[in-house]
């Protein structure tokens, strides 16, 4: 993978993923890539002889062969699982809550504070807990009746609204599909702690958290009454971190083909249900220990691609962005 670590070498850490890929699939395809904002990457320009296309950093597509109103709806977990029902994908449900007053006379009943209270107690008292409109994993955790209210009010520093969802156990993918093709699949798995035979798991935690916080992330959920928290692990003993497996919140993704044909049909039918011609859409499969269960979690309009960097498959990075330069008319 030399060719891309080129592009990699002497970047800045702020510098994303997405403009060292497209500066590189640029020279690859013989178009001009133009930074425009100080060597950051955070704002860049690709060109051909005709045309120009402009790509931002942070919450801007990096691919804008998916309509805006596609991308939009497909931020929104709510939203995103409505469609998905009304065309016969399964999802994992839940109900969304507001997390401050204002705006309350313009919304409909029943997605209030005291509704999330009411409506974890329906589900058992657990539920699975994350911003509707978030992303990278941030603030996705179980909660109970005795954490609720403390995650409520720390979520809404940041965000406007939640979603509530039952909590399941299976094993989750992730499919990348351009137009209808599966262009790859990955198993996600969750983070870890390594062990080092002298720090206990609460150090090694405040560690991990540490480093979520740089990157603006929510800690991982901590229980100061567990009692493992005090546990020494040996030298190279890994204490997985339950709940989010994002890559960015430190989970592992393998490239691994979807466990069946069904998995990846499903795939197809989500992202063709939003009307996206590029889409990262992550499922349980295996739920509660039934093989033939499988449920979307959610969909991604704009995937992170950091994993093909990782496995070394450039090929990939570059059939994506050619894909997208070619959608836009500049090849």
């Amino acid at each position: 993978m030399q060719k891309l670590a080129e592009y990699r070498s002497g970047k800045t850490s702020i510098c994303p993923d997405q403009a060292i890929y497209a500066a590189f699939a640029c020279r690859e395809l013989g178009l001009r890539f133009d930074d425009l904002d100080g060597g950051s990457g955070l704002l860049f320009r690709v060109a051909s002889a005709t045309r120009r296309l402009y790509f931002g950093a942070g919450r801007c597509s990096y691919f804008p062969q998916n309509n805006a109103t596609a991308s939009t709806l497909a931020n929104d977990k709510h939203f995103t699982n409505q469609i998905l029902e009304a065309n016969d994908v399964a999802t994992l449900g839940g109900e969304y809550f507001f997390l401050h007053e204002r705006h309350r006379a313009r919304r409909s009943t029943g997605h209030e504070r005291e509704d999330a209270h009411r409506y974890l107690r329906g589900l058992g008292g657990t539920a699975f807990a994350k911003p509707l409109l978030g992303s990278r994993g941030d603030f996705a955790q179980v909660v109970n009746e005795a954490s609720l209210a403390l995650y409520l009010d720390e979520v809404a520093r940041y965000y406007d609204s939640i979603i509530l969802q039952p909590v399941v156990s299976g094993s989750e993918y992730r499919v990348f599909l351009l137009d209808d093709d599966v262009l790859y699949s990955a198993r996600k798995y969750p983070p870890f702690l390594l062990g080092d035979g002298r720090q206990s798991v609460r150090e090694l935690l405040a560690v991990h958290n540490a480093a979520l916080r740089s990157r603006g992330l929510s800690a991982a959920a901590m229980d100061d009454a567990d009692a493992t928290l005090d546990q020494v692990p040996d030298n190279g003993e890994r204490r997985p971190i339950s709940g989010r497996m994002n890559l960015s919140a430190g989970g592992v993704m393998v490239l691994e083909a979807p466990p069946s044909e069904a998995v990846a049909a499903l795939a197809r039918r989500a992202a063709r249900a939003l009307g996206l011609r590029v889409a990262g859409v992550d499922l349980f499969t295996g739920i509660d220990g039934e093989a033939d269960a499988t449920r979307v979690i959610e969909v991604n309009a704009n995937p992170s691609i950091r994993l093909l960097e990782d496995s070394d498959r450039p090929d990939l990075i570059l059939q994506i962005w050619r894909h997208t330069f070619s959608a836009m008319g500049l090849l």
